[in-house]
């Protein structure tokens, strides 16, 4: 296998299919570089808001981990990941599960991928999971939010991490948004993809609206397009005419603004009021058509969240990310960035561990387990499902139109700590959600 790596390495540079020019420094030889694969909507309807700020953020991120540049607390931490350079294969994330495990496979087995930093769809996520444990090949997924990635299955990986909360956080911090903000509502229903995130996003609020507002009552008519249908005339005929005030989306990408536009033209927007999960990874996108008067979420304090945080970080990657792009980094550029640093974190606490020796994939994994680190927005504790499974604050606002500034933001914003949102560890989210959230620190 380590003679195949090497040659994957080498075929790799030789035949220029590396992605992402200028993601190395200087010329490596593959003994001295780490091989990254990076998977994200490149085409699609996943890809315009999501997969390429995705790619985006991860491009940021990467070259200045190769160029040593990164602001405090990482500016004292050295070139590359534990001393080598990091070589980036970024590709394209969408075709279904089957073909994204097929190029799993590839990437590591012929073209010696070290490690994998990427995905955003759930279902994807969930296939290639026990992929990544027969190929034995560090996964860090940075997005994707069902928890079924690790509360389904009977044992923790030991190669896959997560370095953002799931989609219990979400319900969670949705459903405590609504009842301190909209304490009269009387009932709600919902639109969301009919496939693993959006089903668990829906069970997650329902049942958290169940625990903290249980006089409101839940529509039996809930709406369940499939992913990327990109048509809801029919979806949005049924909200209309539901009798519930409230309506709940996990609609994320193209389907989202899809549905914005179309729900939009028929004054939806002025009739309903709408809880996006995710929405923020289209605010800047849609500008004064995004819907003003929303509940908003960006499934974590990332994007729009974060444009206040002060912290030499933070302020480091919107300023790069604005003048290379001309637009905000947007959740997703946030998250595929957080996914990236874990690796660093771990890669040089192992190293540190080590000797100052090139550490192995199993103490870089030792090291990541568990740990505590600095994301771009926000710390990131890796403390839930024997430490593979990250949890953060969590902010929920409503979205307005600063005309002043000619920009979108966020107003009467919420902060949930981590431990209010997240299960305890080593509790499944579906039972702790029924029980009644008992432990929640909030």
């Amino acid at each position: 296998m380590d003679n195949l790596k090497r040659a994957g390495k080498t075929a790799l540079l030789a035949t220029g299919m590396v992605a992402a020019a200028g993601l190395t420094t200087g010329v490596a030889s593959a003994a001295e570089m780490v091989v990254m694969a990076v998977p994200t909507f490149l085409t699609g309807a996943g890809a315009p808001a999501f997969g390429v700020p995705a790619r985006n953020g991860a491009e940021v991120i990467i070259e200045a981990i190769n160029k040593g540049s990164l602001p405090a607390p990482y500016n004292n931490s050295g070139k590359g990941l534990a001393g080598r350079q990091i070589q980036a294969l970024i590709y394209d994330e969408s075709g279904g599960g089957v073909k994204q495990v097929a190029e799993f496979r590839n990437k590591v087995q012929k073209q010696g991928v070290d490690l994998v930093v990427g995905y955003i769809s759930s279902g994807t996520c969930a296939a290639i999971t026990p992929v990544a444990e027969e190929l034995k090949v560090l996964t860090i997924f940075p997005i994707c939010g069902t928890p079924r990635i690790f509360e389904d299955i009977d044992k923790t990986p030991k190669y896959v991490f997560r370095t953002m909360g799931h989609a219990t956080a979400d319900g969670v911090a949705e459903a405590l948004y609504v009842k301190a903000n909209m304490p009269d509502v009387k009932g709600y229903t919902g639109i969301n993809q009919n496939y693993a995130w959006g089903q668990d996003s829906w069970r997650d609020f329902d049942l958290a609206m169940k625990q903290v507002m249980p006089s409101a009552s839940v529509s039996e008519k809930a709406q369940w397009p499939k992913i990327f249908s990109g048509q809801y005339g029919t979806e949005i005929s049924a909200l209309m005419l539901s009798k519930e005030k409230l309506v709940h989306s996990s609609l994320w990408g193209g389907d989202l603004e899809a549905f914005i536009f179309q729900g939009s033209a028929r004054g939806l927007f002025r009739k309903k009021k709408l809880l996006f999960s995710v929405a923020d990874t289209s605010v800047y996108r849609l500008g004064k058509k995004a819907p003003a008067g929303a509940i908003l979420g960006a499934r974590g304090p990332y994007g729009i969240f974060a444009a206040k945080v002060d912290t030499p970080l933070n302020n480091w990657f919107r300023k790069v990310y604005q003048d290379r792009y001309s637009v905000p980094p947007v959740g997703g550029s946030y998250q595929a960035a957080q996914g990236v640093l874990a690796a660093k974190f771990a890669y040089d606490k192992a190293a540190a561990a080590n000797g100052g020796k090139f550490p192995s994939m199993d103490q870089v994994i030792a090291a990541l387990e568990g740990a505590t680190y600095q994301g771009i927005a926000a710390k990131v504790h890796m403390n839930r499902s024997n430490g593979h499974q990250a949890a953060t604050k969590h902010m929920i606002g409503v979205l307005q139109w600063d005309k002043e500034a000619g920009e979108p933001v966020m107003t009467n914003v919420t902060e949930f700590g981590p431990d209010c949102v997240m299960p305890p560890p080593g509790v499944n989210g579906t039972e702790w959600l029924k029980g009644g959230m008992k432990g929640a620190k909030c």
